[in-house]
């Protein structure tokens, strides 16, 4: 299928691992120039170094604090002087941060809090204010968030990944609507279990745990949380959705929110 994004422009964000450098990587693939922002600079270099040797585009790197104000701002006026890069046509919204602690997320401190709503929810609303002067307006923009099941279902222990990611899917609908005027579509993508890198870390240290093989592990595990297909998305399957719906083909999907989790969110577990 002819996506028709070839030369256009794009910045991802939370684009040196996971499913933002893998969105990035499909997008340069299909032609289009990328821009990849996260915090740390040594991951974007060498993201941005390999995206571009494989598919010979333009792909600048915009190192960025989301949770600062100051920082998103800087960022895109950065973007901004890069040529090519004034005008964007598609705005990946993919920051967050991984579960890392098995504890009670009730019982967190109130800074504790804060730090992952300023990530996932504040810093995506930060990352739309402050770039929605370089959208274009002719038809193609595109704001994609990238959420998570958590925010429909309860999954142990990310209570505080669920709300935001509840937050995200809901403010995407008011997004949609807000900005249609512009001639911006937002849309949501809701992936389940991801094979990134920090879910393989995952699944093989608990697959050693329990005296197992990884896809043992995962087809377990997958069982008991109601997935049917029984295995993890490959992270180039959440990008394939971002590609359809950041082209052409999609131009009248708006305020969607678009579950791509093997069948998790519609069994009753």
């Amino acid at each position: 299928m002819e996506l028709g994004l070839s030369g256009r422009t794009a910045l991802v964000c939370g684009a040196s691992k996971g499913i933002g450098k893998g969105i990035a990587r499909a997008l340069a693939r299909e032609g289009v120039n990328v821009a990849l922002l996260a915090r740390g600079r040594e991951g974007l270099d060498e993201a941005a170094r390999q995206i571009r040797e494989e598919t010979g585009v333009s792909v600048v790197t915009v190192s960025a604090d989301i949770t600062q104000a100051e920082s998103v701002a800087a960022a895109a006026q950065a973007l901004r002087a890069e040529p090519g890069f004034s005008t964007l046509n598609i705005l990946i919204n993919n920051a967050g941060a991984p579960v890392t602690r098995n504890d009670r997320q009730v019982l967190w401190n109130d800074d504790e809090w804060r730090e992952l709503i300023e990530v996932k929810t504040l810093g995506a609303l930060r990352v739309i204010r402050e770039f929605l002067p370089m959208m274009a307006r002719d038809g193609t923009g595109r704001v994609i968030n990238i959420t998570g099941s958590s925010g429909i279902a309860v999954w142990r222990p990310a209570m505080l990944h669920g709300l935001n990611n509840s937050a995200l899917i809901h403010t995407t609908g008011y997004l949609a609507q807000d900005l249609w005027n512009e001639r911006i579509t937002v849309n949501a993508i809701v992936p389940g279990l991801v094979g990134t890198e920090f879910r393989e870390e995952w699944a093989d240290g608990l697959a050693k745990q329990q005296g197992k093989t990884r896809e043992q592990f995962l087809a377990d595990f997958c069982r008991e949380r109601g997935i049917f297909m029984e295995r993890w998305a490959e992270v180039d399957e959440v990008a394939d959705l971002a590609l359809f719906i950041a082209s052409d083909r999609a131009r009248y999907i708006n305020g969607a929110k678009l579950n791509i989790d093997g069948g998790f969110s519609v069994n009753a577990r």
